[in-house]
């Protein structure tokens, strides 16, 4: 039997597909989907998770209606204004829990900016647990970024091609660790270019709910599955 998972990264999906089952606007899906994210953080933290990455926003999900993304800024809006609160910096400080946004958050309004900087600025001390919300994010541009800083380091003379490993392009992603486990809710089988360098021994997990129906039980099963009947042979 393997050990307990110690990173799970999860791709959010499902919510519009939701608010379309319950007869509603896309955006109220999302809303479902944000409230079941605060539930999924607290079973990870139960199940004795260490590191959660969560595949919130995507650089193709700019591609969206206006009136979609900006119902979709108000939600993610809420949700930092809520994070700031005192008492929930105080609970990630008494957890030990470092909150990271990975992604091209310039992206986003300078007001979504401020926000996402004061929540890491305030849990960067922190080293017990790492929450990463990776919004604007993709995995092609997270590798073309980082060849764009290794490319700055060889023009500085830092640098020499021939010094340049997996190590060196590591340090330079967004996100330098590796989850253990993926999980994609809404029972689409693809991983929609999401940590490609990350998740090359990753285990994948597909669950058929969509994201808003998913319950700790859900949880419990993969891990379950991880430990019981999976074998992580990294090649060997």
């Amino acid at each position: 039997m393997q050990e307990k998972p110690k990173h799970i990264a999860v791709i959010v999906d499902g919510n519009r597909r939701y608010a379309k089952k319950q007869g509603k606007l896309p955006w109220k899906g999302h809303e479902a989907g944000g409230e079941k994210l605060k539930k999924f953080i607290q079973w990870c933290n139960e199940e004795g998770i260490t590191e959660l990455t969560l595949y919130l926003f995507s650089m193709q999900n700019f591609n969206r209606t206006k009136e979609e993304i900006a119902e979709l800024m108000k939600i993610f809006n809420k949700y930092l204004t809520d994070l700031l609160k005192k008492e929930n910096l105080k609970k990630a400080q008494k957890e030990g829990a470092r909150i990271r946004f990975i992604g091209k958050t310039e992206l986003f309004s300078e007001e979504l900016q401020e926000k996402m900087k004061k929540i890491t600025e305030a849990t960067k001390e922190n080293t017990r647990k790492k929450l990463n919300l990776a919004t604007a994010y993709g995995g092609r541009e997270e590798i073309t970024e980082a060849m764009k800083k290794i490319g700055k380091k060889i023009e500085k003379g830092e640098l020499k091609p021939e010094e340049i490993n997996e190590e060196t392009i590591k340090e330079n992603l967004w996100l330098n660790s590796e989850p253990d486990l993926i999980i994609r809710t809404s029972g689409e089988h693809r991983t929609s270019n999401f940590l490609p360098w990350q998740s090359t021994y990753s285990e994948l997990f597909f669950i058929d709910k969509l994201f808003p129906e998913i319950e700790k039980e859900d949880l419990k099963q993969v891990i379950k599955e991880y430990m019981e009947k999976r074998e992580r042979r990294y090649g060997r």
